[in-house]
């Protein structure tokens, strides 16, 4: 059974990594969601375009956001049994530590387009 310390170190990893994804997804970083606002002399494709896009976008920072929310699950199970006092659940916590901070260097290429990129350079060799 986990003592009340070990959940007080669990609660406060979480606490942390919660507030170091937080800033990514802050309000004032979204883009303008509404009704179109029109330009004089634009036309109703460019005002679809731009919608599409702002969708798009809105629809990226949402996937990146409930991303670091999955993120955020792993590396407190990595905590959690990092704390622990059994050397088993530490030798444990090492090797899930490894595979975390692997997934989380991809999600972090996914979402920054570094893969991408390498994706069209080995595709096109530009």
């Amino acid at each position: 059974m986990t003592s009340w310390r070990e959940i007080t170190k669990v609660s406060l990893t979480v606490l942390l990594l919660l507030a170091l994804i937080s800033p990514s997804i802050s309000p004032a970083s979204a883009q303008h969601v509404g009704p179109p606002v029109r330009e004089a002399g634009t036309t109703s494709t460019n005002a679809a375009v731009s919608n599409f896009s702002a969708a798009i976008a809105r629809l990226v920072a949402l996937a990146a956001a409930a991303g670091g929310g999955l993120l955020s699950l792993v590396w407190a199970r990595v905590a959690l049994s990092w704390f622990s006092h059994d050397s088993m659940k530490k030798v444990l916590a090492k090797e899930r530590a490894r595979d975390a901070l692997i997934g989380t260097l991809l999600f972090v290429g996914a979402v920054s387009g570094l893969v991408w990129a390498l994706a069209n350079w080995v595709v096109t060799g530009t």
